[in-house]
């Protein structure tokens, strides 16, 4: 494939440094942004300057505001538009695709509303006849240092293993290291949930707690995103991998997180729609906690750690209290309730 073209659907910082990483693997890359001018900027000034500032992008990125235009001879689609706008824009792609392509999609969330993964979306919209596969790539991976080609590995999952092959050989390169897994279910939800305790860490920065209340959040927020994963038809060691704890570590630790950035201000005491405006960037945690309270409502699975996040963003209640709360609660068994889990979802596959 490598002298084939790739449609790259959104020009965000984390769509600008993925078609950075084509790129530099020999791909010609068609950079899709709905903003004219800035699909101008993209295919004349070689900059994305809201988005990744200060980086210059190779002649092989190619920017166009027109879909038609970047779909054509594309041989494989990235989708790095917010899940909000996903349904949309496949929408829009559908009445322009005349021949299949195989789907890849960078999105760390759940649709609004509906509550689907992003892979679900496609299939719905996208017919079989259309598309040569269905492919995630998630992982621990900051668009600023992907940018800067600092060391990254990520993972791409698909039940087509020959769909998740063909997208490991795409990126992969010195500096990218792309691993393989057949659980999209876990990759997606472990990448989306991720962002909702990424907003907690902050809430917690923002409090001025420590690292023992971070990391407590960490190792229990893995525990919830377990929980929910599994009972949605997740194989739980998936994330104990790169697109769980992996995305976990990088996501709450680092102010690079616009969702860290997001849930400090939060923790600070400014109100989320002053954070929201201030911010510039969509925020994919607050709409992935509304999704994943409801899920968790309807499933009946417990998530404190989530549901916590979801007052504070919805119902007004102030971040210590939140944290009082969860401190508070019953005294509990640390282990029994992910042994459950992974118990119940071997009886299912057998």
């Amino acid at each position: 494939m490598m002298d084939k073209k790739i449609a790259v659907i959104g020009a965000g910082s984390w769509g600008t440094a993925l078609s950075m990483v084509l790129s530099d693997n020999g791909y010609n890359v068609s950079l899709w942004s709905h903003r004219k001018l800035q699909a101008e900027e993209i295919q004349n000034q070689h900059t994305n300057e809201k988005y990744l500032p200060g980086v210059v992008l190779s002649n092989l990125i190619k920017g166009t505001d027109r879909l038609d235009e970047a779909l054509k001879d594309a041989s494989a689609l990235l989708l790095v538009v917010p899940a909000k706008a996903m349904r949309d824009v496949l929408k829009q792609i559908r009445t322009k695709l005349n021949h299949p392509l195989l789907f890849i999609h960078g999105v760390k969330g759940i649709e609004p509303g509906s509550f689907k993964r992003m892979s679900e979306v496609i299939m719905e919209e996208i017919p079989e006849s259309l598309r040569s596969g269905v492919v995630v790539l998630s992982g621990p991976s900051h668009a600023e240092e992907v940018s800067l080609r600092h060391p990254t590995t990520v993972a791409v999952a698909s039940p087509n293993a020959q769909a998740a092959k063909t997208a490991q050989d795409l990126f992969f390169n010195h500096y990218f290291r792309v691993y393989t897994n057949e659980d999209m279910i876990g990759v997606e939800i472990g990448g989306a949930l991720k962002n909702i305790i990424a907003l907690g860490a902050g809430m917690l920065d923002g409090l001025g707690y420590g690292d023992n209340a971070k990391a407590a959040l960490i190792t229990r927020g893995l525990a919830e995103i377990s929980r929910l994963g599994t009972k949605l038809g997740a194989y739980p060691l998936t994330f104990i991998g790169l697109t769980g704890m992996g995305d976990l570590i990088v996501t709450c630790t680092s102010v690079h997180s616009r969702n860290w950035r997001a849930g400090n201000m939060l923790g600070k005491g400014q109100k989320l729609d002053e954070v929201l405006k201030s911010m510039g960037m969509v925020v994919e945690g607050v709409r992935t906690a509304e999704a994943a309270h409801a899920l968790a409502e309807g499933l009946n699975i417990e998530m404190p750690i989530t549901t916590a996040i979801y007052q504070v963003l919805f119902e007004g209640k102030h971040p210590k209290t939140a944290v009082d709360e969860l401190m508070d609660r019953d005294k509990k068994d640390e282990i029994a309730p992910l042994t459950h889990s992974l118990n119940e979802r071997m009886e299912q596959k057998h």
